[in-house]
């Protein structure tokens, strides 16, 4: 006699793709963590966040898998329509393949394609950017490019910072309406996710005869703060003199 709830055996991989797509998710977030592509995801102080949940869904794999094993083991399995750990669809595929996708395509950082979606002086002066005033102990070639960003929201007038010495890593932006002998230097800076990146800079008045830098490569620049006006409006403007080209951080965003 078959025991309340519960029918003979019949072949059913459904139960299986669920506890395949749980697992293939938690190996994700750790594979995303442990290979550092998770920077280019979400801000650092949620890590530990995808770190519990990548190890909790694997743990939940596990626990179904072994439910589901000792069912197979009583050569029965469990009704689906009263016990709704075993009632994947659809949705367990959809997830699997999400997942599947996870693992072949690479995680991308932004480039310049979505940075020029703002004007030069939105870049320079980003309202969503987190004001920062002065500080005694930090001199201005030690500021990041965010870090004068952020003075500026403070302290706004060029004029103020004009021969401060400026050393300062980004990528390569060029606007369509900067003159060729500017370049622009930008970050993305990443609040909670890549969802809400946005993107900040300043411009940089390159050498006499200083070649051209492709957009997206990425450049350590030298020099001292200067105002020009560029685009209608005087801008805090990098005069460098000196430029390298670097890779590309391992950490590419900003805090």
């Amino acid at each position: 006699m078959t025991p309340k709830n519960l029918k003979p055996k019949i072949p059913n991989l459904l139960p299986w793709l669920d506890i395949l797509a749980i697992t293939a998710w938690g190996i994700l977030l750790l594979r995303y963590w442990l290979t550092g592509k998770l920077n280019l995801l979400i801000h650092p102080n949620y890590f530990w966040l995808v770190i519990v949940t990548g190890i909790s869904l694997i743990f939940v794999g596990f626990l179904k898998a072994q439910e589901l094993y000792r069912w197979r083991r009583r050569d029965l399995v469990p009704n689906t329509q009263h016990i709704s750990l075993f009632a994947p669809g659809w949705g367990s595929a959809l997830l699997l393949n999400a997942a599947i996708l996870g693992f072949i395509i690479t995680p991308q950082v932004f480039a310049s394609d979505k940075a020029l979606k703002q004007d030069v002086s939105d870049l320079v002066a980003n309202i969503r950017i987190k004001p920062q005033a002065f500080r005694a102990s930090v001199r201005p070639e030690e500021r990041s490019l965010v870090d004068w960003v952020r003075t500026l929201s403070v302290y706004p007038e060029p004029d103020s910072y004009t021969g401060q010495k400026v050393k300062v890593q980004g990528f390569v932006l060029h606007p369509p309406d900067l003159a060729k002998e500017y370049l622009f230097l930008a970050r993305f800076v990443l609040s909670c996710c890549a969802a809400d990146a946005y993107p900040v800079g300043l411009p940089v008045k390159l050498p006499n005869n200083q070649q051209q830098y492709a957009a997206d490569s990425w450049l350590e620049v030298e020099g001292q703060m200067t105002t020009e006006n560029l685009a209608g409006k005087r801008q805090l403007t990098i005069a460098a003199t000196s430029i390298k080209n670097i890779p590309q951080p391992q950490n590419p965003y900003s805090y």
